[in-house]
């Protein structure tokens, strides 16, 4: 085997690590940070991006919202002050509550009073009801409930869903007096 002899002055050699240096530490100090900073900026980009396109798109639901909210005929929700109903006018809620049921366009099944309110001193009668329709009209209903002076709070509601329809579960208390 011949052995490669080359002939290269010492001083072109530190010449040669010098410059090597000089372009490793220009790539470590400029050329990296600069990479890092670019793909940096490419994520934010692509994150404006993806917001750009999101507002794009809800954009007419936020009109239509921000009409919504400009427009003066908006729904009210009764706030009536607080009364009382005697024991014996309790009978009464029963055709309300029916009626009410109707006009939301739900069937009330049924509406019974709870026994143990019933007897003693109670200053407040629950009733249990269940009404069965689509879930909009119980909202309805719900709101025109509402408006009854008497009725003092709506302490639970289930709901079952049946094939042809919901089924709503309510336990209403209504407040007596003397």
């Amino acid at each position: 085997m011949k052995k490669i002899n080359l002939n290269i002055p010492e001083r072109s050699i530190s010449y040669l690590i010098i410059c090597g240096g000089i372009v490793v530490i220009f790539v470590l100090v400029v050329i990296f940070p600069l990479y890092r900073y670019t793909s940096n900026q490419a994520g934010e980009i692509k994150k404006i991006k993806y917001q750009i396109e999101e507002r794009k798109v809800n954009g007419p639901v936020y009109l239509n919202l921000q009409k919504a909210k400009e427009s003066k005929d908006l729904p009210v929700l009764p706030n009536p002050k607080k009364t009382t109903i005697s024991r014996e006018e309790a009978e009464k809620f029963q055709n309300v509550f029916r009626t009410i049921a109707g006009e939301s366009g739900l069937m009330a099944i049924s509406l019974t009073p709870d026994l143990s309110t019933m007897a003693g001193s109670s200053k407040f009668l629950l009733n249990n009801a269940v009404v069965k329709g689509e879930f909009v009209n119980f909202r309805k209903m719900l709101i025109a409930l509402t408006a009854i002076p008497y009725l003092d709070r709506i302490e639970e509601i289930s709901i079952l869903q049946h094939s042809d329809s919901m089924e709503f579960r309510i336990k209403i208390w209504l407040a007596l007096g003397a």
